[in-house]
């Protein structure tokens, strides 16, 4: 555990929750709130990193989806694996209001309301990935089964690129 950082919310469930994870702290560049940008901040291959966005669907209304810093979200497959006809990125200014979180520090854990959340089955393979902990700069990195458990999310194939 990286000292010195204060705990976000999404780190504190984790802890009720008894799942190990570390939080990392990078330099936050306001110019470049990407993915890609924070892992190369942190060492860490783009595979690695994923990036959360909020979405909105037809049936469902609001979800997050968790895909690699590099990749682009498939609409397509996302309204597929949550059981949509259709699917559309919220607009960024809802963003904070239907989350509580802002650009650049969007976690999948924690958020205002308990949304569904879709992670890209990429994850799986890596032994642990980074998502945002809430804040910007500031990024947990753990398992990714230990992350669907704490998000109640579902592995879907929901990137490209």
């Amino acid at each position: 555990m990286s000292k010195g950082i204060a705990k976000t919310n999404a780190a504190r469930l984790l802890d009720t929750l008894g799942i190990a994870y570390e939080l990392h702290q990078a330099e936050v560049d306001l110019d470049d709130l990407s993915a890609a940008a924070m892992a190369r901040k942190l060492g860490a291959p783009e595979e690695q990193v994923f990036k959360t966005l909020v979405a909105r669907g037809d049936r469902s209304g609001v979800l997050m989806a968790c895909i690699p810093a590099a990749a682009e979200l498939d609409l397509k497959a996302l309204a597929a694996a949550s059981g949509n006809k259709h699917v559309e990125m919220v607009h960024l200014k809802e963003v904070q209001p239907l989350t509580g979180y802002i650009r650049g520090g969007c976690s999948p854990l924690a958020a205002k309301k308990a949304y569904p959340v879709f992670l890209d089955e990429s994850a799986i393979l890596q032994e642990r990935i980074y998502v945002s902990a809430g804040q910007r700069g500031v990024q947990l990195l753990l398992a990714p089964d230990d992350l669907v458990s704490a998000a109640h999310a579902v592995y879907a194939a929901i990137a490209r690129g």
